[in-house]
C-alpha cells in the first residue's frame, strides 16, 4: 500500500482522500446520475465499489430493503473471489473470520449395513499450485459489508441508498441522461412516493425476479429439475464426526446431504435432499417445514443423530437452471443495434443450484467486469465501444456455469446404486475442481484479449485467463511478496516487463515507453498528474535482488506521484532463487511484456522488441490525450 505521497496521513490509510464528487456528495439521491445500480447484492455492491474509485463518475446504488442485508443465503467463497478481495484490500481480514475449506469427506452406505453411513474417502479442497488463497465459507453479508466499506473509503465516497424499489425504465434515443428510471419509496416517512431518476447507464443487479430485466424485454430461459432440497443454518449437538468438515453424504435409503461448516466454529449449513418432486406438485414441496427437514437429516445421518438447538435461517428450493436471453439492452428496441444503456448482472442473468458455491462468486466477477469498463468510459479514458464486451464475455461464462451445475446437481441428487462406479461423485468433484474455484474462465480473442501469437513467451500466463500470481522480491526494500497482490482494484492496466538476461532489450523498451511518440505512456497518460495514472508498469529482473543496481534502472520504473512528485519504489522486482517466477510461469529468458487488464485477466503478451504492436493494442481501448 502506497500512501503519504500527498502528505503525512494521520488516520487509517485505507481511507483514501475524497476527490471529485466525493468532496461534496449529496446525501439525497440526485435527479441525474451517471450510473444507477439497482440491487445491493454481490453483483451490485462490487459494481458500486469499483466505480467509487472513479472520482468524477456519479454512481448511486438503490436497494428496496430499508437497511443492510443481515442474513444472506450465499456463503461459499471460491479462491478466485479471495484473489478479487485482495484487489479490494480485505482478503486478509475476511480469511481471519471465515471458515477455511481444507478437505471434503465423502460418506456412503456401509456395505455391512446399508441403512448406516461410513466415511469412504477424503479429497483435498486446497488447489495446490493453482492459487495461494484458500476457499472460504462466510455469510455474504460480510462480503457486502467489506465492499461497502471499500466504496465508502474510495475517492467518490460510495454509499447505498436504502428504501427504493425499482418500478420501471424507459430508454430515450437522445439526451445526456437517456434512461428515465421510475423508483418508489419502499420505506421511510415518504413510503409509497414515486420519483424519476435519469441516468446515463443502469445496472440491474436485482436478482432472479429482476424487474430491470423485464423492463428491457428480457427473460430467464431454461428448465427446472424435478428435485427439491431443504437448506438450514443451525446450531446443533451431534455425534457425526465430520460436522466441522465439508462432507458429501449419500445414504442408502434417505437421500443425500451436503454439510458446510460455517464461520465461528459452531454454525453449520445442511443441504438436505427432499427427493423427487411430482410433476403435479404445483410448488407444494416448498411448504415443507423445518421439523420435516431436520427429521429427514436424521434419517440420512444414521447411525448418527442431529439435535438442532437453534435455526438461524432455512429455506426449501427446487433446482432450476436458467439463463437470461440478454445481458444488456442493445437489442431491446426496434431498428439497428445500438450501444447498450442498461446492463444485467448476477442472478438477474443466471440461476442454478446453490451446492457448488457459484452464485455469489460468478456474480462478483460479473460486476467487476462491467464496473471498470463503465468507469473508464464515463471518465473519458475509454471509448463507448468497450461496453459491449461485457455481454460478449459474461454470456459465455454464464452458459458454462449452467452446463457445469446441471451435471453437478444431477450427481448430487443420485442414489448410490445409480452410479456407474462407487467413486463417480468424488471423481467428478476432483476432475472439475478448478471450474467452481473460478479458474477456468478464459475470455476469447477480442479487442480486450490478443491472439496467441506470442503465448510461448509466457506459457504460465494463458491469454484470457486471470493473472496467476507468483512470489517475487521487491528490490528497494528486500520484501518478498506475491506480485499479483499489488494489483489493486483501481481501474488501471498493468504492464509487467520481464527482463531479458542482460537487460539490454528491457532498457531499449523502457526508453521507448518514456520517450517514443507512439508509446502508450505518451498517447494515453494525461499530463500534469501521476506518471502511472493509466498504467502500472513493473519490472521483474531475472537475477537475485542483490545484483539489481537501482541506479541503472530506467526512470520508467520510478514514476513520480502526488503533488510533491515523489518517486515510487514499488515497481522494481526480482526473481527469487528456488521460486523463480520465470520458471514458475514459463517466461522466456529473452524477456516478455505481459499486459493485464484492470480485473486481473491477461490481455496481451509481447516480446520486448514490440513497439507499435503494444500501442496498437491499446488504441481501441483508450482515448488519446
Amino acid at each position: 500500500m502506497e500512501f503519504h505521497h500527498h502528505g503525512y496521513v494521520r488516520t487509517d490509510p485505507r481511507i483514501e482522500p475524497a476527490a471529485g464528487i466525493g468532496l461534496n456528495r449529496p446525501e439525497e439521491l440526485p435527479d441525474e446520475v451517471d450510473v444507477l445500480i439497482v440491487g445491493a447484492g454481490p453483483a451490485g455492491i462490487i459494481t458500486a465499489a469499483q466505480l467509487a474509485q472513479f472520482p468524477n463518475v456519479v454512481t448511486r446504488i438503490v436497494e428496496r430493503r430499508s437497511h443492510r442485508l443481515e442474513v444472506g443465503q450465499a456463503d461459499g467463497i471460491q479462491a478466485r473471489s479471495v484473489e478479487t478481495f485482495q484487489a479490494f484490500g480485505f482478503a486478509g481480514r475476511l480469511i481471519d473470520e471465515a471458515y477455511q475449506l481444507t478437505d471434503t469427506e465423502f460418506w456412503t452406505p456401509d456395505p455391512e449395513n446399508p441403512r448406516h453411513i461410513v466415511r469412504s474417502s477424503t479429497t483435498p479442497d486446497t488447489l495446490i499450485g493453482v492459487s495461494e488463497f484458500p476457499q472460504l465459507i462466510v455469510n455474504q453479508t460480510r462480503v457486502a459489508d467489506y465492499l461497502a466499506e471499500f466504496a465508502r473509503n474510495s475517492p467518490a465516497r460510495g454509499e447505498v441508498d436504502y428504501g427504493y424499489e425499482f418500478e420501471g425504465l424507459e430508454v430515450e434515443d437522445s439526451g445526456e441522461y437517456p434512461v428515465a428510471v421510475t423508483l418508489r419509496r419502499s420505506s421511510g416517512p415518504d413510503e409509497g412516493a414515486a420519483r424519476v431518476v435519469r441516468a446515463k447507464y443502469v445496472v440491474g443487479a436485482d436478482g432472479a425476479r429482476s424487474r430491470v430485466r423485464a423492463s428491457i424485454g428480457g427473460s430467464l430461459q431454461g428448465d427446472q429439475a424435478d428435485h427439491a432440497w431443504g437448506v438450514m443454518d443451525v446450531l446443533a449437538v451431534t455425534d457425526f464426526p465430520d460436522v466441522r468438515r465439508k462432507s458429501v453424504i449419500q445414504s442408502g435409503d434417505g437421500g443425500n446431504i451436503l454439510v458446510i461448516p460455517r464461520e465461528g466454529n459452531f454454525l453449520v449449513r445442511f443441504y438436505v435432499d427432499l427427493g423427487e418432486v411430482p410433476e403435479d406438485d404445483g410448488g407444494a414441496v416448498r411448504a415443507t417445514g423445518i421439523e420435516q427437514i431436520i427429521a429427514r437429516a436424521n434419517t440420512i445421518l444414521r447411525p448418527f443423530t442431529l439435535d438442532v438447538k437453534d435455526v438461524s435461517w432455512w429455506s426449501v428450493y427446487e433446482v432450476a437452471h436458467r439463463l437470461t436471453d440478454r445481458f444488456d439492452d442493445a437489442d431491446s428496441h426496434p431498428g439497428a443495434r445500438r450501444a447498450p444503456r442498461v446492463f444485467l448482472a448476477g442472478d438477474a442473468c443466471h440461476t442454478h443450484s446453490a451446492k457448488a458455491g457459484q452464485g455469489m462468486n460468478v456474480s462478483l466477477q460479473d460486476g467487476w467486469n462491467l464496473a471498470w469498463k463503465l468507469g473508464q468510459v464515463l471518465s473519458g479514458h475509454a471509448p463507448e465501444a468497450l461496453l459491449p464486451t461485457y455481454s460478449d464475455e459474461r454470456r459465455v461464462i454464464a452458459k458454462n456455469l449452467i452446463d457445469f451445475d446441471k451435471e453437478w446437481s444431477t450427481l448430487m441428487a443420485m442414489r448410490p446404486e445409480d452410479f456407474a462406479t462407487p467413486g463417480e461423485l468424488e471423481d467428478f468433484y476432483i476432475a472439475t475442481a478448478e471450474f467452481p474455484a473460478g479458474f477456468m474462465t478464459q475470455y476469447q480473442e477480442s479487442i480486450l484479449t490478443a491472439g496467441s501469437e506470442h503465448q510461448g513467451l509466457a506459457t504460465g500466463f494463458p491469454l484470457g485467463k486471470r493473472f496467476k500470481s507468483a512470489p517475487a522480491m521487491r528490490v528497494s526494500d528486500a520484501v518478498r511478496a506475491h506480485l499479483g497482490h499489488h494489483h489493486r482494484a483501481d481501474g488501471r492496466y498493468r504492464i509487467y516487463a520481464f527482463a531479458d538476461a542482460d537487460g539490454s532489450e528491457l532498457n531499449a523498451w523502457a526508453d521507448w515507453m518514456l520517450n517514443g511518440g507512439d508509446s502508450p505512456l505518451r498517447l494515453f497518460t494525461p499530463p500534469g498528474g501521476d506518471d502511472d495514472a493509466r498504467f502500472d508498469v513493473k519490472l521483474v529482473a531475472q537475477q537475485d535482488y542483490h545484483d539489481v543496481d537501482l541506479l541503472e534502472v530506467s526512470p520508467l520504473f520510478f514514476p513520480r506521484l502526488g503533488p510533491f512528485r515523489l518517486k515510487s519504489y514499488e515497481k522494481v522486482w526480482a526473481a527469487i532463487p528456488g521460486e523463480d517466477i520465470f520458471e514458475e510461469r514459463g517466461i522466456s529468458r529473452d524477456g516478455a511484456i505481459v499486459v493485464v487488464r484492470p480485473d486481473h485477466y491477461v490481455a496481451n503478451i509481447l516480446p520486448l522488441t514490440s513497439r507499435g504492436e503494444l500501442a496498437d493494442f491499446f488504441r481501441p481501448l483508450l482515448n488519446e490525450v
